[in-house]
């Protein structure tokens, strides 16, 4: 009798404990960022220098003085389908930075920074930016092609054919702009920020960017929002730079192969015409409608 008390207690618990799992994995759930609109979306899309500029002046201005950069070089701002930086213009963006380096006697120096080299970190080891922020940020390189959110279904069989890529630039406006006070049912633990749009809604990294806290000299609009669409299409093509040749690549190739299927399809015919013309006319067909 008590076995049979117990069997039913724990299976009136587990009852209780699995109905609350689909609230609690709602409550947890974050939305989707919302999708916008970007010049280089779709097969035909390409960068906008003046968004990629501006974005750059952000993340120089803001974002790096905690993320890294670590695979992009100065070199790379005046490279085709980039910022649309000169080459003396990425020159002189390079000697504003120090470089740590080694003399030629070996000793540790500092010197101006070159178009070769690369963008340098804000601290010397992932160690010190944890000490430093909490936890180490994660560098920016690649981050637009990393960080993305599921669409669901039926979006990501839509996605297919529409070409959609740009989850990373979504969710990266979606992150910088989705700070807001926390609901008063939600924990927030010492040291996080709330974040409707960050995966548990709890992030350690302050809101980094506001209205008016970085100047634009060509008129567009210094707001949180435009900030957080310029700075997240500059990571995107830190993260993949030659798209704009890859779409281009991708255009020549769909040419070229219906060019060469059109091609070949004339090419059997002609070649089998005269094994397909008798057999036609073994039949009571015309060979002369066949051919040709």
């Amino acid at each position: 009798m008590t076995m049979t008390r117990n069997l039913i207690a724990l299976s009136l618990a587990a009852g209780v404990a699995l109905a609350a799992l689909p609230a609690a994995a709602q409550q947890a759930e974050s939305p989707a960022p919302p999708k916008l609109s970007w010049s280089f979306s779709g097969p035909f899309g390409m960068y906008d220098q003046a968004q990629l500029q501006r974005g750059f002046k952000i993340y120089r201005e803001v974002c790096s003085n905690c993320h890294s950069m670590d695979f992009l070089s100065f070199r790379n701002l005046a490279d085709p389908g980039g910022p649309g930086f000169s080459e003396a213009q990425a020159a002189a963006i390079a000697a504003e930075y120090k470089i740590k380096d080694v003399d030629d006697k070996g000793q540790p120096i500092e010197r101006a920074g070159r178009p070769a080299d690369y963008f340098p970190a804000p601290f010397p080891n992932a160690a010190a930016a944890a000490a430093a922020n909490g936890v180490a940020p994660p560098d920016m390189s690649t981050l637009a092609k990393a960080r993305t959110y599921s669409r669901g279904f039926p979006w990501f069989i839509f996605d297919m054919f529409t070409q959609y890529q740009e989850q990373g630039p979504d969710y990266i406006h979606g992150i910088l702009t989705g700070y807001e006070d926390p609901p008063k049912d939600f924990k927030l633990p010492e040291g996080g920020h709330y974040n409707k749009y960050f995966p548990g809604h709890n992030i350690a990294m302050p809101q980094p960017l506001q209205d008016g806290q970085v100047t634009y000299d060509d008129g567009s609009p210094q707001t949180l929002a435009q900030y957080s669409k310029d700075v997240a299409a500059f990571l995107m093509w830190a993260a993949e730079p030659k798209l704009e040749q890859r779409h281009r690549i991708g255009f020549q190739v769909m040419i070229f192969l219906i060019v060469l299927s059109g091609l070949l399809y004339f090419t059997k015919k002609k070649v089998w015409h005269e094994v397909e013309a008798p057999r036609e006319a073994a039949h009571g067909q015309d060979p002369a409608k066949t051919t040709l």
